[in-house]
């Protein structure tokens, strides 16, 4: 099973180094690794040269924005699962691919997903929170949960039948797309009780009050398209992350 894996990069000089040494190391062999950069003007491409060696396709060029550049990303891929690696993220062992291609292959199913922990943005050992998505439920995507998607996984099929990342989303495209699999089409999916990744705090969505405030109200565009009683789902989907800060 060959996995495809998708960083998107722009100016990343700063954590790249981290990412790409994460995919380095993994054991997994069958790996299809794809980098599209957004015509970084700082040292990113630089970097992606002297600390990965399992680099297959570096694709250079502007675009319009992080899901446009993953949705580039996907129409390269070859392989027959397709995951992301965001260029301020990392995989938290050696044994992240591994463990993902085996959940495919003895349970059959369209996509993986895992836990995530957040991190410090200078120490990545340091945990901020740690996001238990739990045993999948899909009756949970009504109440506005859905897996943490730098460890979601899925098969390279289900995009060429249920399409990409919608540009309609500055924020919450990640959240359509797994709705509309999930939800719309039924996709089935298998939980690893692991962390798979690890992220650094300061993330787009959360970078700021008017970050934070956008992403609720592409939520709620989200909830309302796919007939999801909204108000309860955002309450829900924003009070359950509060447990994720009690360091366990």
């Amino acid at each position: 099973m060959k996995i495809s894996i998708i960083t998107a990069t722009y100016n990343s000089e700063a954590t790249l180094r981290d990412t790409l040494r994460s995919l380095e190391t993994q054991t997994y062999s069958d790996i299809e690794y794809i980098i599209i950069d957004g015509a970084s003007k700082d040292k990113t491409l630089t970097l992606v040269d002297a600390n990965c060696t399992r680099v297959s396709k570096v694709i250079s060029e502007s675009d319009k924005g992080i899901y446009d550049a993953l949705n580039k990303g996907i129409s390269l891929a070859t392989g027959d699962v397709i995951g992301f690696l965001h260029s301020d993220d990392l995989l938290a062992s050696d044994m992240v691919i591994s463990d993902i291609a085996n959940t495919f292959s003895t349970t059959d199913c369209d996509a993986v997903y895992g836990d995530l922990e957040y991190v410090m943005k200078d120490d990545t050992n340091k945990r901020v929170r740690l996001w238990e998505s739990g045993v999948f439920d899909r009756k949970k995507m009504h109440f506005g949960w859905m897996p943490p998607h730098p460890s979601f996984y899925m098969k390279r099929s289900c995009y060429e039948k249920f399409g990409n990342f919608s540009l309609e989303y500055r924020i919450s495209a990640d959240y359509d797309s797994i709705v509309r699999f999930i939800l719309k089409h039924q996709i089935s999916v298998a939980y690893i009780p692991k962390v798979l990744v690890k992220m650094r705090v300061g993330g787009i969505s959360n970078r700021s009050l008017s970050c934070m405030l956008c992403k609720s109200i592409e939520d709620v565009r989200v909830m309302k398209k796919y007939g999801i009683i909204w108000p309860l789902a955002l309450v829900y989907k924003n009070f359950s992350k509060l447990p994720q800060f009690i360091k366990k």
